[in-house]
């Protein structure tokens, strides 16, 4: 650590966003760069709700650490290695400029509302989607799916190493792909891995189906793996651990906590793996955020038929139908079983 100049940022304001892009819900993010602004690799990676620690470890850092100052040695006849890992072009510079942040001044106000004056990063996302919104566009999978987790596509990695497979999903586009327990991915789309952002970097700047080129070290030797992602792949992702769902639960659900039933719950409620069935696990209870408490919703409701939709879905995936099917002031029909008996609820999309 002594061989790196370490800059902390706390706070979102005046945040240049034509060189930090992150997943901007988590709760640390690290990023490794030349004094020139050349961006070797990054760090940082969550997947649950209850565990914000989850997907890192000091043993993680410490080998991002080490791969990044490898990469420093040889800096700058790398140069042109590094190019898919800097930054994408964006026309929003700085968080003030989307409207939803625009009353944010760049410092914080030290001498009153120090708390109140301070943006948090989650806002970043959330400002993204409420521009969609309120413009009347249906939100890409993209925006409501960002920085997909290995996960998605099937590979869970060991946190304490940079970009180690620990286990491959049965089915998935990993499996296919030919990916084992034990590989070591080193690079993906031709940029060097040092840990499971950089991962994540690379898909979230996959389109929505293709090829993604790997190479993986495996028994000491390095072997080129292609990676096929079918359309609608994002999908797969769950993005209701993010602090930043909360507003999309407000706009598309009147703020539901919404819960996938166990196989046992499915059954006890006459439910097939093929049907919906997502339990109110809680909701909003003060304005803007208690549209389904006023629209009737409870505690314990199991929901079957929403807007029409009776197929399987996640959370994540009702979260995402609903921003890219309703506009503010539409009116969805809803049915729940409570207690045995369907009921049937009206709710409003804000």
């Amino acid at each position: 650590m002594e061989k790196f100049v370490r800059v902390r940022v706390v706070q979102a304001n005046a945040m240049d966003l034509s060189l930090f892009q992150f997943d901007y819900d988590l709760t640390f993010a690290a990023f490794f760069m030349n004094a020139d602004k050349t961006i070797y690799g990054r760090f940082g990676s969550r997947s649950s709700r209850k565990d914000a620690m989850k997907g890192i470890s000091i043993e993680g850092l410490g080998q991002a650490l080490a791969a990044a100052l490898e990469i420093h040695q040889h800096y700058p006849a790398n140069r042109d290695l590094l190019a898919g890992k800097q930054a994408v072009f964006t026309e929003i510079k700085v968080p003030e400029m989307y409207p939803s942040l625009n009353w944010y001044k760049p410092t914080l106000d030290y001498e009153g509302a120090v708390v109140r004056s301070c943006m948090h990063c989650h806002q970043i996302h959330e400002a993204q989607r409420k521009s969609y919104r309120s413009a009347g566009k249906p939100m890409p999978d993209k925006v409501l799916y960002p920085w997909p987790s290995p996960e998605t596509i099937g590979l869970i990695l060991d946190p304490t190493e940079k970009a180690k497979v620990r286990f491959v999903s049965k089915d998935s586009e990993a499996e296919r792909a030919g990916f084992q327990s034990g590989d070591e991915i080193v690079s993906l789309e031709g940029q060097q891995i040092l840990s499971i952002a950089d991962v994540q970097w690379v898909l979230h700047n996959t389109p929505e189906s293709g090829t993604l080129e790997a190479i993986v070290r495996r028994e000491g030797s390095e072997s080129p793996l292609e990676l096929q992602l079918s359309e609608g792949w994002r999908r797969n992702s769950h993005m209701t651990w993010r602090v930043s769902a909360w507003d999309l639960r407000r706009m598309g659900t009147g703020a539901l906590v919404l819960q996938s039933l166990s196989e046992d719950a499915r059954e006890q409620a006459g439910l097939t793996d093929a049907q919906l069935g997502l339990l109110v696990e809680g909701m909003g209870r003060h304005p803007p955020h208690n549209g389904a408490k006023m629209a009737g919703f409870q505690n314990g409701d199991i929901i079957v038929d929403f807007d029409g939709q009776t197929h399987y879905m996640t959370p994540s995936n009702l979260l995402a139908y609903s921003m890219q099917n309703t506009q503010p002031g539409d009116s969805m029909a809803v049915t729940v079983l409570r207690a045995g008996e369907r009921v049937d609820l009206t709710l409003t999309a804000q």
